[in-house]
């Protein structure tokens, strides 16, 4: 795994951000279609969890083949490649967040998945006119954005990690400290019923994969265009 990656700016097209899927691709399109996404000049960015929950998981590979869609490793992507390495794991917590469809797969396929989902970056870094936008799972361990890359080409933290994937913590205390170095950090993670941002850090887990919706944000403009608003 490259833990931590950065992409070039998008000279062609917009760069969407959605937050957590949950299998729910179908009703991703359907929202892609709704603001004219298109995939020869676009490109949405995923915050992880593509996975587990909802009924279309399987189709996480075939979104991660296209060349216009990127993801950083979500937890649930992350308890998939815990589960093949032999990791502790609580089975009956894996199953409980939607990770039945993963186990009860033939190990062959289980390792297809999760061959795939390992290479997944912890942390990505995506150019815009504006300045960096940066995404991860659920929080940044720094409140500068370099000490975080500086430890994920680093050695392998086992703290950091367990920050980026599963910290619910800034939206529990409301912290609205910026993370210095970033035009925005986009996070999911935690539902919210709409996105709620925090000093310069966007949550965008709307709850699209159960009774939400997606919220689809225009990275170069920091507008929300799904659903849609008044401009």
């Amino acid at each position: 795994m490259q833990r931590f990656q950065q992409v070039a700016a998008n000279e062609l097209g917009r760069d969407l951000a959605v937050g957590d899927i949950h299998g729910h691709f179908p009703r991703l399109q359907q929202c892609l279609d709704e603001v004219a996404f298109d995939p020869q000049v676009d490109r949405l960015f995923s915050v992880g969890d593509l996975v587990d929950r909802g009924p279309h998981s399987e189709e996480a590979l075939q979104w991660l083949a296209q060349p216009w869609f990127h993801a950083v490793q979500g937890n649930h992507e992350a308890l998939a490649v815990s589960y093949l390495c032999g990791d502790p794991l609580d089975l009956d917590m894996y199953r409980a967040a939607g990770g039945g469809w993963f186990l009860d797969l033939p190990s062959a396929e289980q390792q297809r998945y999760a061959s795939v989902f390992v290479t997944l970056p912890l942390a990505l870094q995506v150019a815009t006119a504006e300045g960096p936008i940066g995404l991860v799972h659920a929080d940044s361990p720094f409140n500068e954005w370099s000490q975080l890359r500086t430890s994920l080409l680093g050695e392998d933290d086992p703290r950091v990690r367990e920050i980026c994937q599963w910290s619910r913590r800034r939206l529990r205390e409301g912290d609205t400290h910026t993370v210095e170095g970033l035009r925005a950090l986009l996070v999911g993670h935690t539902a919210v019923l709409q996105v709620k941002q925090l000093g310069n850090v966007w949550h965008l887990d709307t709850g699209g994969w159960n009774k939400g919706h997606f919220s689809l944000l225009d990275m170069q403009r920091l507008v929300l265009l799904s659903p849609a608003t008044d401009e």
